[in-house]
């Protein structure tokens, strides 16, 4: 995968085919074959997700993100890149209504206080009402995970990424589920992926390099 600045439409476009074949690839063959498998419980499960804090955006979304990617790969240290990806995070999380800023808001304050089945009924409401709000799929994508339902949660990871195939978010999340079923070629291909679209993910780097290893051998 790689980066485009604005006005680079080719880039685009292979972005867009690489990450909709691998997913689309790796979704229905899990979900055929594994529907009522359900893995263990890893220690920690946790997933990129947007700062607690995010800064005030334009409303040009579609030029801003392009812009903002570019800038991304760009970085020249952590702290401009991390400045970069919150605005990255906020221009996904602009909600497109009122009603679906509310639905969200209660579906964040039931995911804090761990009602999780309450916070997915939410986050089913917004999807209904906006179905091109590509964070309410990535939230719910997220819930399912930490719930161990990883056929739901690959589903709406599909969903992310068909509407925004550069969300670094949705990459990782594809990849850690990849690695816990197993796949661990697929896992490897989706941090790749994720990596590609933002250089600076945490650990990322490092479950490539271990993974690469594995499922490439090490270089003689």
């Amino acid at each position: 995968m790689v980066f485009r600045f604005p006005g680079d439409r080719n880039c685009q476009t292979l972005v867009t085919a690489v990450v909709a074949a691998a997913v689309l690839a790796a979704v229905p063959a899990y979900a055929q074959n594994n529907a009522q498998v359900v893995p263990p419980p890893k220690a920690e499960k946790k997933l990129p997700e947007a700062p607690s804090k995010l800064p005030n955006i334009g409303a040009d979304r579609t030029r801003g993100l392009d812009f903002l990617f570019g800038a991304l790969k760009a970085a020249p240290d952590e702290a401009s890149a991390k400045h970069v990806e919150a605005r990255i995070w906020a221009l996904w999380m602009k909600t497109p209504s009122d009603t679906a800023a509310l639905l969200m808001l209660r579906a964040k304050t039931a995911m804090e206080a761990k009602k999780i089945d309450v916070a997915l009924k939410l986050l089913d409401s917004v999807i209904k009402l906006q179905p091109n709000y590509v964070e309410a799929w990535n939230r719910r994508a997220t819930l399912y995970y930490l719930k161990n339902d990883y056929t739901h949660s690959l589903e709406d990871i599909r969903q992310v990424l068909i509407r925004e195939p550069r969300h670094f978010g949705a990459l990782a999340g594809l990849g850690m589920i990849m690695q816990e079923i197993g796949d661990e070629k697929r896992a490897l291909d989706a941090f790749r992926k994720a990596l590609a679209v933002n250089p600076h993910l945490e650990k990322v780097p490092e479950l490539v390099k271990s993974l690469t290893e594995k499922v490439e051998g090490r270089d003689i």
